[in-house]
């Protein structure tokens, strides 16, 4: 177990952002699906009988799930609602980040969403005997990912 304070300590998962062409638009509460997956197509050679071998094929990217309070901004609401309406579907794919600090607030890891758009909204659940925050939802897909180490 390395001592606290080394650099084998992983970094808390508690502080990231989302930037959009360059600024960043808002803090979550979550950032969920950022993962990737190549598929694989095992291939027999004749005469070879200890192994197959496995050919690798396309990677594809699961969508990522961000969700926040209901704040002020409704700059994620806007673009989604671009997405809807504009006939230029294109002029909406934007290059995103999601960013995430460490304890001290220093940039750590940078994820860039390349030739992203939000395909997915979910508003705040309400109800009048709760005091909890709304919390909306937003699902965004992308073409490709960059992982930075800052």
């Amino acid at each position: 177990m390395p001592n606290p304070g080394t650099p084998n300590d992983p970094y808390p998962a508690f502080r990231f952002s989302l930037e959009i062409a360059g600024v960043v638009e808002a803090q979550f509460t979550e950032c969920s699906g950022l993962s990737a997956t190549t598929k694989i197509t095992p291939y027999e050679e004749g005469g070879l009988n200890n192994y197959t071998h496995q050919i690798i094929g396309r990677t594809s990217y699961a969508n990522i799930t961000l969700k926040r309070g209901l704040a002020e901004s409704s700059e994620l609401w806007d673009w989604y609602h671009h997405v809807l309406q504009d006939h230029d579907k294109s002029a909406q794919v934007k290059d995103i980040s999601v960013i995430h600090y460490n304890s001290e607030g220093d940039v750590v890891y940078r994820w860039n969403l390349l030739k992203a758009f939000p395909v997915k909204w979910t508003g705040p659940s309400f109800n009048a005997g709760d005091s909890q925050v709304g919390v909306e939802t937003f699902e965004v897909t992308f073409a490709d990912i960059v992982m930075l180490k800052e």
